[in-house]
């Protein structure tokens, strides 16, 4: 690529101030496809004592270097009498507000925004080149106080310089906001395609789920009627093979149940209204002491806030998370469970805590996937499709879960539910 330079413009000297290899000789290429003369240099000071010996017609500097940034080097340059006439442009990727301010301080030219193509590059140097016989002639003011983000700053840039710097701050700024609205297009489009995708694969799911019920009816129900009239005259190796299979055909069929139960969640509309949790939480436990026959279950229900939500979907979180509870301290002799409530850093946390069997914290990021289990079958019952379930409601009700335990210590389910009704 090459632009039209006049004859004199070929002979015109550029300086880059650029500690990045790859960045210089980038710079460097282009500038020399394009008919003008570099030179480098590695840092601000080098670029400072490269500009003394030789005056250059235009210097490019990064703004982060070591030994002098940039600024440094456009206020040594603009400071010396001999040198102060070369426009500078300062590379930066513009993303502090402050550094407009701190280029009008030092007396820049122009922004070039990181990153850059070649015709915007090229843009930008033609234009500066153009305006610095224009600025030259511009007389510089005695300077005008300005006040931005609490501070007072002293701007002794001259009128041309400042409207240069802030053009070249209004196109980096529209820019940004064109590459920014490609990337929400894009992000649009992926979220669709992957909104597609979780529609068909719980669709797949369920039609799955539910074309195995029947086979899995027909050998659970076979095996308990050969157990039934033939029990009495069957080996106990028959025995013990037959309750095998009417055994694994109840946990498939639950584990059926919970898939069916988990698909459901992305395709059943949310009823939000009022609820009452505390109400909710006292039935819930009302509901699963039935199951615990004598056990000794101490539950300290603490000040639970109403909120807004799918009462149904948030009646089966309680449910899966106090089970979790109960069934988890079921080895203990004395088993402590709360729920309870908490505000932290302008969040309201609901949380359920155990004193029982509790989980290895590094194996947390399996706590919350389908069919993920940190207990074997013979030490506690499950499928590993519960907190699933759980993070799933609680993810639709724009909330976030998460959880804290010690082996043999118990463990704490906190999450968080939003209180906007159009979630």
């Amino acid at each position: 690529m090459s632009t039209n330079l006049n004859p004199a413009d070929r002979q015109l000297e550029i300086l880059i101030a650029e500690d990045s290899p790859t960045q210089a000789q980038r710079l460097e290429h282009i500038l020399q496809q394009n008919g003008y003369s570099v030179i480098v240099a590695v840092n601000g000071r080098l670029a400072l004592e490269a500009a003394q010996r030789r005056k250059p017609t235009l210097i490019i500097s990064d703004v982060v270097m070591p030994e002098m940034d940039g600024y440094e080097l456009c206020r040594q340059i603009k400071s010396d009498a001999k040198l102060a006439d070369i426009p500078l442009i300062l590379v930066t990727t513009l993303s502090d507000p402050q550094d407009v301010i701190r280029g009008l301080e030092c007396r820049a030219d122009n922004f070039i925004l990181k990153p850059y193509d070649e015709l915007y590059l090229l843009n930008r140097v033609r234009f500066v080149l153009v305006n610095r016989d224009v600025r030259q002639s511009d007389m510089a003011g005695m300077g005008v106080e300005i006040f931005f983000n609490g501070r007072k700053h002293f701007i002794t840039a001259d009128r041309l310089q400042i409207l240069n710097l802030l053009l070249s701050t209004y196109e980096a700024a529209i820019q940004r906001n064109k590459e920014l609205s490609i990337a929400q297009h894009g992000l649009r489009d992926l979220n669709s395609s992957l909104e597609a995708a979780n529609k068909e694969l719980e669709a797949f799911s369920y039609s799955v789920s539910h074309d195995l019920r029947a086979p899995l009816r027909a050998i659970d129900g076979f095996s308990n009627l050969l157990l039934k009239k033939f029990f009495t005259q069957m080996p106990a190796e028959a025995q013990r093979l037959l309750n095998t299979v009417v055994s694994s055909a109840k946990h498939m069929s639950q584990l059926i149940d919970d898939l069916l139960s988990f698909s459901r969640l992305g395709r059943q509309p949310l009823s939000k209204r009022p609820v009452n949790i505390s109400a909710l939480v006292r039935g819930v436990v009302e509901e699963l002491r039935k199951e615990q026959g004598d056990r000794h279950i101490e539950v300290k229900i603490g000040d639970l806030p109403d909120c807004i939500g799918d009462h149904s979907l948030l009646k089966q979180v309680f449910i899966n998370l106090l089970s979790n509870a109960f069934k988890y301290t079921r080895q203990k002799e004395m088993a402590d469970v709360e729920v309870g409530f908490r505000r932290q850093e302008g969040e309201s946390i609901y949380f359920v805590k155990d004193n029982g069997a509790g989980f290895d914290m590094q194996y947390a990021d399996k706590l919350f996937g389908v069919f993920q289990r940190l207990h074997g079958a013979d030490e506690f019952e499950g499928n590993g499709v519960g907190l699933s379930i759980v993070q799933r409601i609680v993810h639709r009700h724009g909330g976030r879960i998460w959880a804290e335990a010690k082996v043999g210590e118990g463990a704490t389910f906190y999450f968080t539910l939003s209180n906007n009704e159009s979630d």
